[in-house]
C-alpha cells in the first residue's frame, strides 16, 4: 500500500436520457449517488473518493456525503460523451498520481454494491496477475437460446445447436454488471479503458447487480433494500 495509492472515481453527469435527475433521485430515502459514496467511504483501501460531475446539485449532494468533487467540463458531459474521457479528465485534475496507482470506477447506478464488494474486488486485483478486474454476474437466460434479426426473419444467435441443448447442458455465461471496474493508471492509458488482455472477474450475485436505468430498476432496488433491512432486523430480533 506504500508503493501506490487507490482512487475511486464516481462519474455522475447532470443529464440523463432515461430518468431526469437520476443520480440524485431518492432511493430508500437518500439520493442515488449517496449509496455508492457511503459504501466507498467505508472501504479500508481507498485513499480518496472523487465524484466527477458537471452538475452543481450533484456536486453539493456528493460533497455532503464526503466525496471530493471534480468539476467536469460540459463537453465531457453530453449524451455522446464517453466515460473514459471523463476519467482521463479526473486523473489530470487529481494530478498527484503515478502509473502504479490503482483506479476503481464505481458507477452510481449500481447502488447495491457494498463496501465488502469493493474491498474484496480490490483484494483479488492486488493479488492477481491481471491487467484489470471487472465485476460480473451470471446471465439468467442463456444467450445460446437468443435470436437476432437477419433481414425480416429471426435467426438463432449461435445457430441451431444451442437451441437443441437442455438448460443443464449450456455453459454458464457471465456479463459485466456495471458495478466495479479496476485497473492501474498505466494500464488504463495503455488499453484506453478497463477491457484488457488479462481480465479477472469479480462475480456478484444478481440481487446486488441491479443497474439503475429505468423506473422499474428503482422500484426493484428499493424492494431489495427493504428486504435486506427487514432480514437484518429479524436477525437482530433472534
Amino acid at each position: 500500500m506504500d508503493e501506490y495509492k487507490i482512487f475511486a472515481i464516481i462519474p455522475a453527469r447532470g443529464g440523463s436520457k432515461g430518468i431526469a435527475g437520476k443520480n440524485i433521485k431518492a432511493l430508500n430515502g437518500k439520493p442515488l449517488i449517496c449509496h455508492t459514496i457511503e459504501q466507498s467511504m467505508k472501504s479500508r483501501y481507498l485513499n480518496q473518493v472523487f465524484v466527477s460531475t458537471d452538475d452543481s446539485l450533484i456536486a453539493r449532494t456528493s460533497e455532503n456525503c464526503g466525496a471530493k468533487i471534480i468539476d467536469r467540463p460540459t463537453e465531457l458531459a453530453e449524451d455522446e460523451s464517453s466515460t473514459i474521457d471523463a476519467i482521463y479528465h479526473a486523473i489530470d485534475t487529481i494530478k498527484d498520481v503515478s502509473d502504479k496507482d490503482i483506479i476503481i470506477l464505481l458507477q452510481p447506478t449500481s447502488p447495491l454494491r457494498n463496501a465488502t464488494d469493493i474491498d474484496t474486488a480490490l483484494d483479488i486485483f492486488m493479488k492477481s496477475d491481471c491487467d484489470s478486474e471487472i465485476s460480473m454476474c451470471k446471465v439468467e437466460h442463456s444467450p445460446y437460446w437468443h435470436f437476432k434479426y437477419e433481414g425480416d426473419k429471426f435467426k438463432p444467435l449461435f445457430g441451431n445447436k444451442g437451441l437443441q441443448m437442455r438448460r443443464q447442458e449450456l455453459p454458464d455465461v457471465y456479463r459485466p454488471n456495471g458495478a466495479i471496474y479496476i485497473t492501474t493508471i498505466e494500464n488504463l492509458y495503455k488499453n484506453n479503458g478497463f477491457y484488457c488482455k488479462k481480465i479477472v472477474p469479480y462475480i456478484m450475485p444478481p440481487e446486488r447487480s441491479i443497474d439503475i436505468d429505468e423506473e422499474i430498476d428503482f422500484k426493484l432496488a428499493e424492494l431489495l433494500i427493504q428486504e435486506d433491512i427487514t432480514n437484518a432486523n429479524h436477525g437482530l430480533g433472534q
